[in-house]
């Protein structure tokens, strides 16, 4: 049904990105909402993003092909270790894609120096780390920290986000931004990278 819908909206001349923002992001940040209150479970979930994924997959022939070679810039994303949560981080993941800019996801439960190790690999301009607990969130903080003593705070800028995480998180501990959602994610990585 997916991947009709996504081709019905292709033959009516919608953007890529518009199809994916406001069609697949939505429906998949409406199934993650649906997962936190108890309503779906897992296999669900995976179903909702495997689906998301088809048709991701269907609009990427149709993205600019320049958009494919001139990237906007290179973020790190993952969610942080002790959180197993990455419905958020894959759909922030998706549309900074689709937005131009290219993505080296890290996954969940990514170990914090995992974060620094593909930041120095790919000369990342910007680190995403998510975090959808609060005894997780620290791992946020931690990043940052290390990044600031390894010489590289300078050159990386950050972005949080995840349920507990707010701007006043994001300001007490020194991130760049915080983004609520993937539109507002790929609207700060702009105001930053470009």
């Amino acid at each position: 049904a997916v991947v009709a819908a996504v081709q019905s909206a292709r033959s009516e001349g919608i953007e890529p990105a518009e199809i994916i923002e406001k069609g697949l992001a939505a429906g998949m940040n409406e199934v993650g909402v649906m997962f936190e209150r108890g309503k779906l479970f897992l296999p669900h979930v995976m179903m909702a993003a495997g689906a998301m994924e088809a048709g991701v997959s269907l609009l990427e022939a149709d993205m600019p092909k320049d958009a494919a070679k001139k990237k906007l810039g290179v973020i790190v994303n993952g969610t942080v270790e002790g959180d197993v949560h990455d419905i958020g981080k894959s759909i922030v993941s998706t549309m900074l894609q689709s937005a131009g800019f290219e993505v080296h996801d890290l996954g969940r439960d990514v170990p914090l120096q995992d974060f620094i190790d593909k930041i120095k690999e790919t000369g990342a301009a910007m680190v995403g780390m998510s975090a959808l607990m609060t005894t997780t969130l620290p791992g946020q903080r931690e990043v940052i920290e290390m990044l600031k003593e390894q010489g590289l705070r300078d050159k990386v800028k950050v972005m949080v986000g995840g349920a507990p995480a707010t701007q006043n998180w994001a300001d007490k501990i020194g991130a760049d931004c915080y983004a609520e959602n993937a539109s507002e994610a790929v609207a700060r990585a702009k105001e930053l990278l470009l």
